[in-house]
């Protein structure tokens, strides 16, 4: 079909012209009929926001995307070309992409008036029918809607009556398109006026020229609720005119935290095959971003983005390659005390309260993966009895009782995966308090488990953690509480 040339040849090949609602409304019925995974590559939508967008395309609606950032919103909206047809006609020429068989533009009207059925079409691929605009104060009527063009004017010789001397916007040009407008309510209220007639009337206003335009475009926006209140809002007869609002969320499962962060995390173990990283390694990070959302350190209306966890996974692989490469090893494997090299990743993303900033954003990434391994080792081990409701001897006594005797563990930064291991070996009954409550481990597991319960009980005040320019160094908690007077 895409090889035909003329508007006569289109209309003899049977063509039928849709609009683009009508077009995502097919071919999402195609796609659900047979089965095929409408949005791939979302993870956590799967009964909750996917069912909310096939039911607003089916529907026709334009669509607002709500929710903090880092959740898949643009993702969505760019996923929404597949369910273009993959090419359709296009008047030769044609500024605004003119349907030959209901042309809008004067320029598509005159030609298709002049030449019949002799008019040239070109064919406009799915992949050129997205359009997107970030929403910034800057943005004006012209970008979006139009304006007048001198220089056409001059050129061509027309008077500034004539409406040959247009230049159209951003919105006209993606007539049959999918446009979207991320950030909304950073548009100016007197911009977002702008929008009523071409959502609703299908006509625009440019320069005192009222112009009958149909426009045939689906229109996706996408906000952040707390912009309603921080920088603007959505003016309530625009958000009168967008047919349906949508509530995204983050994911609410570790498992699916770590489907997201494995998609899109660009180092990964197939990178640097030397690495290994236990499944534990997964669990940690991603449990950090669940941590920092409920961390009253962290302004909860910001949000966590799910770019934490990537980029902090791409931190973590790195700490443990450099390692690598400065220790000699040909091979490694993740250990917990790597994690202290995500902590750039976690400072930049997350917003802190006024109390978060007075720790430090340092202190509050390192209290946030120490909270992490908490929380996993609740999960998997007994739980650590403080000492005033102590009635019977405790799995971690003997551990505890090592530290007391003034022994110490130093896990150096650089330090090779031999003597990682052997100051971990150290410590008796370590390895068989895991393997009694973690079975089945292979070895290169075992390791960053007695790490998880040397780093949960320093976290209980068991045992004492003091954080060296080189590593960290486990010790008795009273030599810890010296050490930190003498700091």
């Amino acid at each position: 079909m895409n090889t035909i040339k003329t508007f006569g040849d289109l209309k003899a090949a049977g063509y039928k012209q849709k609009s683009i609602k009508e077009e995502l409304r097919e071919n999402l019925i195609q796609k659900i009929n047979s089965g095929e995974t409408v949005f791939p590559g979302v993870h956590g939508y799967e009964e909750t926001v996917i069912p909310e967008l096939e039911r607003a395309i089916l529907s026709k609606h334009n669509i607002n995307l709500l929710g903090l950032r880092g959740q898949a919103k643009t993702r969505l909206a760019r996923l929404m070309i597949s369910l273009l047809d993959e090419y359709i006609p296009v008047v030769e020429g044609s500024e605004i992409n003119d349907d030959p068989f209901a042309p809008i533009s004067r320029f598509a009207k005159e030609r298709i008036e002049e030449k019949g059925e002799n008019t040239p079409i070109t064919w406009l691929h799915r992949e050129g029918r997205f359009s997107e605009k970030l929403a910034t104060p800057d943005v004006t009527v012209a970008d979006l809607i139009g304006d007048v063009d001198p220089i056409k004017a001059a050129n061509l010789k027309l008077s500034y009556a004539d409406d040959r001397v247009l230049h159209f916007g951003m919105i006209p040009r993606a007539n049959r398109c999918i446009f979207v407008i991320n950030e909304l309510p950073d548009l100016q209220a007197k911009i977002q006026v702008a929008l009523f007639n071409i959502l609703q009337e299908g006509d625009i206003q440019i320069r005192g020229f009222k112009l009958r335009l149909p426009l045939d475009v689906q229109f996706v926006f996408t906000a952040n609720p707390e912009d309603y209140t921080n920088r603007g809002s959505i003016v309530t007869p625009l958000k009168d005119r967008i047919g349906s609002q949508i509530l995204t969320h983050y994911p609410k499962s570790r498992e699916i935290a770590k489907k997201i962060t494995a998609q899109e995390a660009h180092k990964d173990a197939k990178d640097i095959p030397n690495i290994y990283i236990p499944e534990i390694a997964h669990d940690v990070l991603e449990q950090i971003s669940f941590e920092a959302r409920e961390n009253e350190y962290i302004d909860a209306k910001s949000g966590v983005s799910a770019r934490m966890s990537i980029t902090a996974f791409q931190n973590l692989m790195s700490t443990a390659e450099r390692r690598m490469l400065r220790s000699g090893d040909t091979k490694t494997s993740v250990r917990l005390s790597d994690f202290m090299g995500i902590v750039p990743a976690i400072t930049g993303k997350v917003e802190l309260v006024y109390e978060g900033e007075l720790a430090g954003a340092g202190i509050v990434a390192e209290n946030l993966i120490q909270n992490a391994v908490k929380t996993i080792f609740n999960e998997l081990f007994p739980k650590v009895e403080k000492l005033e409701k102590k009635t019977k001897p405790s799995v971690y006594d003997e551990v505890i009782q090592w530290f007391s005797g003034g022994y110490e563990v130093l896990l150096q930064n650089e330090a090779s995966d031999a003597i990682y291991q052997a100051e971990l070996n150290k410590v008796p009954a370590l390895r068989e308090l895991v393997e009694k409550y973690v079975p089945d481990l292979q070895e290169s597991d075992l390791y960053v488990y007695q790490e998880i319960v040397l780093w949960a009980l320093s976290s209980h005040k068991k045992i004492g953690i003091q954080k060296l320019n080189n590593g960290l160094n486990f010790e008795n908690s009273m030599q810890n509480y010296i050490n930190s007077l003498r700091g």
